[in-house]
């Protein structure tokens, strides 16, 4: 069984004990003394923190964080759902059971508060971690499923706004892994996604906290360096490059040396013209070998 099954089915059982116990603590009230507008809306928060806890627990990872907002989101929904079963059947108010369930709302609201306060410390980490792969705005779209970094798309947008900067100073490389079609053919293309990822982690891991690394297609990465000029930009590409064929990456059929290749221009202009240009300056140096 699924765990997103077996989350379904355990908030599902909760709901339906909470509908069980009021069934046999109390006759139901007639329809037409019904407050609808009560049931309605508390029902409504009812269902809606029930299902706001299964997306919770389905999408994150178990942890602190997870426990906090997904018990405080259960407490959320069981507490309105006794707010909403005490309009259907008659129960007495002094029924102890009843009050702690009534309670669970208020409760609830704290423990997702607590929770709230321990995601945003996990975010302020996250984001620190994510700073070289986005840049100035999230958007979680445009990014690539192999490296997870952004795409060529992403890229653009980020060209069109370091454009628009006053000082006008930044750089943007372009690298392309040399031979990448023949780690995809002596090892397969499972291996050679492993090796994008290998170098995608090891380009991360030199540059700056500034800089902007994305997959701009294939076997090729672009590197946005606001701040550098074109040779200081050249000369940290070259860095990177060191790093990376000094990188010992191994396959299943033995060690797979890696280098790399690059391109350097000032980013300014627009984006699609800078981008073809550097393609050009690396067919160009594909070419000559």
């Amino acid at each position: 069984m699924s765990p997103l099954i077996r989350h379904v089915l355990l908030i599902a059982g909760l709901l339906g004990a909470v509908v069980f116990l009021f069934a046999g603590a109390g006759p139901a009230i007639p329809f037409a003394a019904w407050d609808l507008v009560d049931i309605a809306s508390e029902g409504g928060t009812a269902l809606l923190a029930a299902l706001w806890c299964g997306l919770v627990l389905a999408s994150r990872p178990d942890g602190v964080v997870t426990r906090l907002l997904a018990g405080g989101l259960a407490c959320i929904m069981l507490g309105s759902w006794a707010d909403c079963l005490d309009e259907v059947f008659d129960v007495e108010k002094s029924a102890l059971w009843d009050n702690v369930l009534e309670a669970l709302l208020p409760l609830g609201m704290l423990i997702v508060t607590a929770g709230m306060v321990y995601w945003r410390r996990e975010q302020a980490t996250l984001s620190d971690h994510m700073r070289k792969r986005e840049r100035l705005f999230r958007n979680h779209r445009p990014f690539d499923r192999i490296t997870q970094l952004a795409d060529a798309a992403y890229l653009r947008a980020q060209l069109h706004i370091e454009s628009k900067r006053t000082d006008g100073v930044g750089s943007l490389v372009l690298f392309d892994i040399d031979a990448f079609h023949r780690i995809n053919r002596e090892h397969g293309q499972p291996e050679g996604d492993r090796a994008l990822q290998a170098v995608a982690h090891m380009l991360l891991l030199n540059l700056r906290n500034d800089d902007l690394l994305c997959r701009y297609a294939g076997d090729r990465f672009a590197v946005l360096m606001p701040g550098l000029a074109e040779p200081e930009a050249r000369a940290a590409a070259d860095h990177l490059c060191r790093m990376v064929s000094s990188m010992r990456h191994h396959a299943p059929g033995g060690r797979v040396d890696i280098t790399l290749r690059h391109g350097c221009a000032p980013a300014r202009g627009a984006p699609d013209a800078l981008l073809g240009a550097l393609c050009r300056q690396m067919d160009r140096q594909m070419a000559a070998v």
